[in-house]
């Protein structure tokens, strides 16, 4: 180096610094949103349930209903089915032949000597008919 040069001042270099973590970048952020009420969800929820169990008490009410319905129409079909049976009981004693017979008798009417056919083909008489009171 020569002698003219001006002396260049060499200061010493300061000693590295330890490696730092770099700082994160910082960045806007919205303000929160306004949080939802769930109000109209819960109400909608609650109607739905009401709604449904109304539906169910509705139509169990109305199942209990025809089921009663159904019960007084069976007892009365088994009722009027006796009546059936009671009355056919009744025909059949009274279409015996011997009651037929007496009830015949106490209307006045008397039994028949004979009996005949009309043969429509000619007009003849078939058989030996009599008068009623002819024979008694």
């Amino acid at each position: 180096m020569s002698a003219a040069a001006p002396a260049r001042a060499t200061a010493p270099r300061p000693a590295a610094a330890p490696a730092q973590s770099p700082r994160p970048r910082l960045r806007v952020v919205a303000a929160p949103a306004q949080a939802r009420t769930r109000v109209p969800f819960v109400l909608a929820c609650m109607a739905v349930l009401a709604a449904a169990l109304l539906t169910a008490l509705l139509l169990n009410t109305s199942t209990a209903g025809r089921a009663f319905d159904r019960y007084t129409l069976t007892n009365e079909l088994a009722r009027l089915q006796q009546d059936q049976l009671d009355l056919q009981a009744q025909l059949d004693a009274r279409s015996a032949p011997a009651n037929l017979a007496a009830a015949a008798q106490a209307i006045g009417m008397v039994p028949a000597n004979g009996t005949g056919w009309l043969r429509l083909a000619d007009g003849s008489v078939q058989g030996a008919p009599a008068p009623a009171g002819a024979a008694g």
